[in-house]
């Protein structure tokens, strides 16, 4: 099994409800990276559903998540055919941190046709670029960066003005990305408004979204996130993720706050 896997790894004690165990090597500062957080929740809801592949997951982080067991609530809205609903709920300490609520399908099933008004993004190769170790960032440590751009902001502590972070992510120990990493992997690059602002600040998740399109095929993956609008702290940040061929497999909004 991959570290992923196990790191997220859930255990059913009844109906809707699952065990889980938040791991070291996730954390920003004192926090675990919400991406990851999701993920666990992920993984409840997919062996709650008869779906197994999360289609579209929507977060809200009412409080931060730290190391050690937590408890998931899954509640199943409707099932048909294609799609399942269902909404989770993650406690700990006795205290609710985290709900999404979900669809969730089988991605080897959708068929249909394919457009896109964006062009992916044109890299050099993952080899080639080098790795942004972060070192204060304990989330390296699990998932691998590699900046295209925006990469001067931690290796000068230059602020380029752009909004935006261009590059490439995979697994530290060199797994392939399967459906439900996708979420935390929406989650991995550094907030790109620190591009704007400079990076001593801290810009906490409010919501996150995250479309998965397809199972990814082997391989690092290819991101873009971008910031346009900060109004009274509050931004948004808009990711998209292609595979090692070449195709869309998710897209991601989150909500979140900046602050010194």
């Amino acid at each position: 099994m991959s570290q992923f896997a196990i790191e997220t790894a859930v255990d059913q004690v009844g109906e809707g409800r699952f065990r889980g165990e938040l791991h070291p090597g996730w954390r920003i500062g004192e926090a675990l990276n919400g991406g990851y957080v999701l993920a666990v929740a992920g993984r409840a809801l997919s062996l709650a559903l008869p779906h197994p592949d999360p289609l579209n997951t929507t977060a809200y982080y009412l409080a931060p998540t730290g190391v050690g067991p937590v408890e998931i609530e899954v509640e199943v809205l409707r099932s048909s055919r294609n799609t399942s609903f269902a909404a989770a709920k993650m406690y700990q300490d006795g205290e609710l941190k985290l709900q999404v609520s979900a669809a969730y399908g089988d991605l080897d099933s959708l068929q249909g046709e394919d457009w896109s008004a964006t062009r992916r993004p044109q890299y050099p190769p993952f080899e080639e670029c080098p790795v942004v170790a972060q070192r204060r960032i304990e989330l390296r440590q699990r998932a691998e960066m590699r900046l295209v751009g925006g990469a001067e902001l931690f290796s000068e502590r230059v602020s380029s003005g752009s909004g935006e972070f261009n590059g490439w992510l995979s697994h530290v120990d060199g797994s392939d990305p399967d459906a439900l990493s996708l979420l935390m992997f929406a989650d991995a690059f550094p907030p790109p408004i620190l591009t704007v602002c400079g990076p001593r600040h801290w810009v906490p998740t409010v919501e996150l979204t995250v479309q998965v399109r397809a199972r990814p095929a082997p391989g690092p993956l290819q991101a873009r996130v971008v910031s346009r609008h900060l109004t009274r702290g509050v931004l948004e940040e808009d990711g998209e993720f292609w595979d090692s061929a070449g195709q869309l497999v998710a897209l991601s909004r989150q909500s979140a706050r900046l602050r010194l």
